[in-house]
Parts: structure tokens; C-alpha cells; sequence
């Protein structure tokens, strides 16, 4: 199924949701379009391991690719300890979770705007006012 166009706000929710099939864990949304002249949103997320990190990406991917939507880019798929997916608007951090405690790439963005999402989470509807 190719839908016509996808604003940046659908993709996210379209990323999310791949992951958190994938229980991926400690997920936060950042608005970056302020800080950013690359990209609009950063998706940060963990797995507890390389495998669950490859599952998320690969979710993510096959949900997308279902919406006609490529990446520009992927890259660290195959050790799965930090894959970065760039979808222009929208760059994806899954990481291994002792690699994110290390880089904690999420400070480097502080000012911006973000949304947690919470572990128990399912599915994400809409993201947040201000997002």
C-alpha cells in the first residue's frame, strides 16, 4: 500500500510504532526542526541486544518500505550495536543499550523538544502538542 504523501509527523508514528512492535525500549521523540538543518525529528530507542536492535531496524524498515518510503541511508545494521537510519526528515538511533549510556547522544540535543514514550506502550496515536 503506497499512500500519496507522508508529512514527518506520520513517519515518526509510522517509525515508532515499528519499533515498539519490536519492544524496544527507553523511546524518545526529539523535535530537532529548530536546531537542525538536516532533519526534523530524531527517534532514539534501545534494544537489550544486538539482535533486538537488528529486529527493530528491520521492523522499521519493512514498515516504511509498505508506505513506498526508501531510506537515504542505513548504517551499523550489521553489529547492532548502533544503527542509524536516515529517512531525511527523520533520523533513527537504535541503540544497544550500554552503547547509548556511553554516547548519550539524546544531551547533545537537550533544547529541543521531546516526547517520551513509556515501555508499556503499544502503539502511539498521536505524538504530543508541540511536537
Amino acid at each position: 500500500m503506497v499512500k500519496e504523501s507522508i508529512d514527518g509527523k506520520e513517519q515518526v508514528l509510522l517509525c515508532v510504532n515499528a519499533s515498539l512492535k519490536r519492544k524496544a525500549k527507553n523511546l524518545i521523540i526529539l523535535n530537532v526542526k529548530e536546531y537542525s538543518s538536516f532533519a526534523d525529528y530524531f527517534i532514539i530507542c534501545s534494544g537489550t541486544s544486538d539482535r533486538q536492535v537488528q529486529a527493530i531496524t528491520a521492523s522499521i524498515q519493512e514498515n516504511l518500505k509498505e508506505y513506498g518510503i526508501m531510506p537515504l541511508g542505513i548504517e551499523g545494521e550489521q553489529l547492532g550495536r548502533w544503527v542509524l537510519m536516515d529517512y531525511a526528515d527523520v533520523i533513527i538511533h537504535i541503540f544497544y543499550e550500554p552503547v547509548r549510556e556511553f554516547y548519550d547522544i539524546e544531551r547533545l540535543w537537550s533544547d529541543a523538544p521531546r516526547m517520551e514514550v513509556g515501555d508499556e506502550v503499544i502503539e502511539l496515536t498521536a505524538l504530543r502538542k508541540g511536537m
